[in-house]
């Protein structure tokens, strides 16, 4: 094995570490109780070290956002080619409730982002990356446009529509203490927009 690659495990390692320590004291002290110098002490590494790993607190929790628009992006891809750009969206992010995980834990992490505006603003500001990850896929099965700019702006508008149904969806799911499924959210959520694409 190449050192490059014991490196490369080496620092997905201490990543993952330093963000469940964080993420424990986030649910135990709060997220703007808890500091950068709180994170570090407990992790047991340096405060430079932290900003080799995150840039912001709000990184630690929302960091994997960026990396999920690349996923979503290849999962968009391998739906069936004739499907509608919209149902194709719908469908991958069905897809995301079907990811197992602790659900009181999960519950806890969404009660903290939608109840801190840093973190709601840095979601945001993170999900323009999936405007572009996105993007190419949805233009490919949205129907002819008359010029590039009409179909760019079609496509943008129909991601930002799914983005915020998901964002709705997930607001919902958090203020009913997770008593109603994700899933069936989602889907009253994206049947309200229904003429998004065809």
């Amino acid at each position: 094995m190449s050192t490059e690659s014991l490196w490369s495990r080496t620092r997905r390692a201490a990543y993952a570490e330093v963000t469940e320590v964080a993420m424990d004291l986030f649910l135990e002290k709060g997220f703007e109780a808890t500091t950068i110098d709180d994170i570090a002490a407990a992790a047991g590494i340096s405060r430079r070290s932290f900003f080799r790993y995150f840039g912001t607190k709000e990184d630690i929790v929302l960091g994997h956002l960026a990396g999920d628009g690349a996923r979503a992006g290849a999962a968009l891809a391998a739906r069936p080619a004739g499907e509608p750009a919209w149902t194709a969206l719908r469908n991958v992010f069905l897809s995301i409730d079907d990811v197992p995980a602790d659900h009181e834990r999960l519950l806890k992490i969404s009660e903290m982002m939608y109840g801190t505006p840093s973190l709601r603003a840095r979601s945001v500001e993170k999900h323009l990356q999936w405007q572009a990850d996105l993007l190419p896929e949805v233009l490919r099965r949205l129907p002819p446009a008359p010029d590039e700019a009409t179909a760019a702006l079609r496509a943008r508008a129909v991601i930002a529509s799914a983005i915020a149904c998901l964002d709705a969806a997930g607001e919902t799911w958090t203020r009913s203490r997770g008593t109603v499924p994700l899933r069936d959210l989602l889907t009253v959520a994206f049947d309200a927009v229904p003429h998004a694409a065809g």
